[in-house]
């Protein structure tokens, strides 16, 4: 073959052949850049051999068979020999394609390396190398493509970031500081700043940069994070009307209306968050999860009906189906017709809905006495759904206990353990229902059974280290499996309440009341209220131990744990 042949055939090749992957590979980048660019030139190849035109070419024809391994493996070996742009481009291109990570990186380098003034190459190389956590290099590419007035995506830098260590994020945030000593003025590197403190815990900081710089007109991804750390810092009316004067100026933003949708959500404004909802949906009408999120506002308003328009409609559109019939069955239940929630219910098939739609037919079924029928359903769905064998177990055992059917629940448990002997969920479960059944040397065994095969279990921990405190004399054995707990979960209510306990029970009183109050302003819950009071009243405050017990009792005036605290402290059930 001569040369103008080759020439030819490499030409061909390289722009002929783009149905996989596509050429200039939108993914690279974390932003669309809108600005019109003008047409692009001709690209131009060096002169190749016949070896690197036959593999090239055998690299193209093994693609379009998926044989991906080969005509990447032909692409990054000439990208390297040939040290062209438009061959290492490819080779990259591929490479991200299929996922091919070092790959990416390396013709990312190579195609940067002999295409200087190609913005593009220098952007891919840049996040290439953020992506591998070589921050400082990936910031040289970028001043590059920040000189040659290109999108910068300093926002990718920033969140490939987020996963990092401090020394990391540190010496990134340097690189930064750096490039703004040149740049004051850049709003990306800004923003990238911005995102970088927010993720480094420093909201005020973030929030006073972007308050600093406002951003220009058209750069909402600035507004969005300002809006998200005025929620974060407890001041999110502020976001609101940040957000609506941002709708108004982009009045199409997409993402701007979901934000300010869902920040309604968390500011429990439902009836205005639907109104959002129902906006967005109408504005887009193919975008089922718009629809599925209206959904869910609508069950939040207690909108029964409209709930159930929105649901029944992802049905018919075969989206979230699985989903919409667990939450059709929840608004029957609501509306009481137990007959069409099990109707719902049946129709959810394996996922993240199905166990919640089996516990709910066992309930409903067993509720209204029909306990052989929801037995024969739990054991039908193990034989179908063998996978959630060791789930369905203990849903039936939950139900069984709940419904006042516990030697049914520990008879179940028992041949569960059987089947299922290692499985520690089952073990725990059984130490649960024994201590309900006073048989606390069955509930030891079963917990520290666990313990010795995960001594960092703190669920199994504090579950003994607070039985013991509770319902033995035990209390430096129980201190000392709450406190390893602890350790290990120190921000977990349910171990801050059993600390409360056992140091009540230690006669260490400041303490106790120490951690309870921390328990109860986490988790607000009658348990708890009835220990903080207990405390209060045996440190002197009466008066704020009913208090408190007041105000749980409003909640939840059936509380047997609350009720038997205030009668056996004060001799009467009545505050």
């Amino acid at each position: 073959m001569n040369r103008s042949s080759a020439l030819f055939l490499a030409f061909v090749l390289l722009n002929g052949c783009q149905a996989w992957p596509p050429g200039k590979h939108q993914d690279t980048v974390a932003v669309q850049d809108s600005t019109p660019k003008p047409a692009e030139k001709p690209q131009v190849y060096g002169s190749f051999s016949e070896d690197t035109v036959f593999s090239l070419l055998t690299a193209e024809l093994a693609g379009q068979r998926n044989r991906f391994d080969i005509a990447l493996g032909n692409y990054v070996d000439q990208a390297n020999k040939t040290q062209d742009p438009g061959v290492s481009e490819r080779a990259f291109r591929i490479a991200e394609y299929v996922g091919a990570d070092q790959a990416a990186l390396d013709t990312s380098l190579v195609w940067a390396k002999n295409a200087p003034k190609d913005l593009d190459a220098q952007r891919a190389a840049a996040i290439q190398l953020a992506r591998n956590g070589r921050y400082d290099e990936a910031m040289v590419y970028m001043e590059k493509v920040l000189q040659g007035q290109g999108d910068t995506h300093f926002d990718f830098l920033a969140l490939s970031a987020a996963d990092t260590d401090q020394d990391t994020r540190n010496g990134l945030l340097q690189s930064f500081d750096r490039l703004l000593a040149k740049y004051p003025d850049n709003n990306q590197l800004i923003f990238g700043k911005a995102l970088l403190l927010q993720q480094d815990g420093d909201n005020q900081g973030s929030l006073k940069l972007l308050e600093d710089h406002p951003p220009q007109n058209g750069e909402i991804a600035p507004i969005l994070l300002h809006a998200r750390l005025l929620q974060l810092l407890d001041r999110g009316k502020e976001a609101l009307p940040l957000l609506e004067k941002s709708i108004r100026q982009n009045p199409d933003d997409k993402r701007l209306r979901l934000t300010y949708a869902r920040m309604l959500v968390e500011q429990n404004r439902m009836a205005d968050a639907k109104v959002q909802f129902a906006s967005l949906v109408q504005q887009y009408p193919e975008d089922d999860e718009l629809r599925y999120s209206l959904a869910l506002v609508c069950l939040e308003a207690k909108a029964w009906d409209e709930a159930a328009g929105y649901l029944q409609e992802l049905v018919d559109r075969g989206a979230h189906v699985d989903s919409a019939h667990l939450n059709l069955g929840r608004i029957a239940e609501e509306k009481g017709d137990p007959q069409g929630a099990l109707a719902e219910y049946e129709q959810v098939g394996g996922g993240n809905d199905y166990l919640p739609a089996q516990l709910r037919q066992a309930d409903i079924l067993m509720a209204s006495g029909r306990v052989a029928e929801a037995r024969k359903r739990l054991a039908a769905a193990r034989e179908a759904q063998p996978d959630y064998a060791i789930q369905l177990y203990l849903v039936e055992a939950e139900t069984l206990a709940n419904n006042d059917q516990q030697q049914a629940a520990w008879q179940l448990l028992a041949k569960a353990l059987t089947l299922y002997p290692d499985d520690l969920n089952l073990l725990y479960t059984r130490a649960m229902l024994a201590e309900k059944r006073n048989d606390l040397t069955q509930m030891e065994a079963d917990l520290r059974a666990i313990i010795k095969r995960e001594p960092d279990n703190a669920m199994a921990l504090n579950a003994l280290g607070y039985t013991l405190s509770d319902r033995t004399t035990r209390y430096a054995e129980a201190k000392d499996l709450i406190e390893r707990a602890h350790k290990i979960n120190p921000d977990d209510p349910a171990v801050l309440d059993s600390l409360g306990w056992v140091n009540y029970r230690l006669g260490h009183l400041n303490e106790a009341e120490t951690y309870l109050r921390k328990a109860l302003d986490s988790f607000p819950d009658q348990e708890v209220a009835a220990h903080l009071g207990e405390v209060l009243w045996a440190n002197g405050k009466q008066r704020e131990a009913r208090q408190v017990w007041a105000k749980y009792l409003k909640e939840q005036p059936e509380s047997p744990t609350l009720r038997n605290t205030v009668l056996r402290l004060t001799g009467s059930e009545t505050l």
